[in-house]
């Protein structure tokens, strides 16, 4: 069999060369890497986060949300962990605060029917 390709052998690094690199040259990309993730993927997460929970603190019977499931209902009693939301006339179910995940505009599901 023929060989096509030969070997290749690593040559010595000749006498008083410089080392490869620093090790902040080595570091400095896991470092951007790092940076890169919290601008990109953490600091927007956290925001979205304090967002969500000024909206929760902020609700008040008689807001028309959007619950995690997609009931569309008026708010007749907020608690800080279950909260009573009326999804038709006569109609109120027990909801998780925290479920609540859009604030509409103010008359939204009257519109809608």
């Amino acid at each position: 069999m023929v060989h096509i390709i030969s070997n290749a052998w690593a040559a010595a690094p000749a006498a008083g060369a410089p080392p490869e690199g620093s090790a902040l040259v080595q570091i400095l990309p896991f470092l951007l890497i790092a940076v890169l993730m919290y601008v990109l993927i953490l600091r927007p997460q956290s925001k979205r986060a304090r967002e969500q929970r000024a909206m929760l603190a902020a609700l008040a019977p008689g807001d028309e949300v959007v619950a995690a499931g997609g009931l569309l209902g008026r708010l007749t009693a907020v608690g800080p962990q279950y909260s009573m939301i009326e999804i038709a006339s006569g109609v109120v179910v027990q909801i998780q605060t925290s479920s609540v995940q859009l604030v509409l505009p103010k008359d939204t599901i009257g519109k809608a029917r």
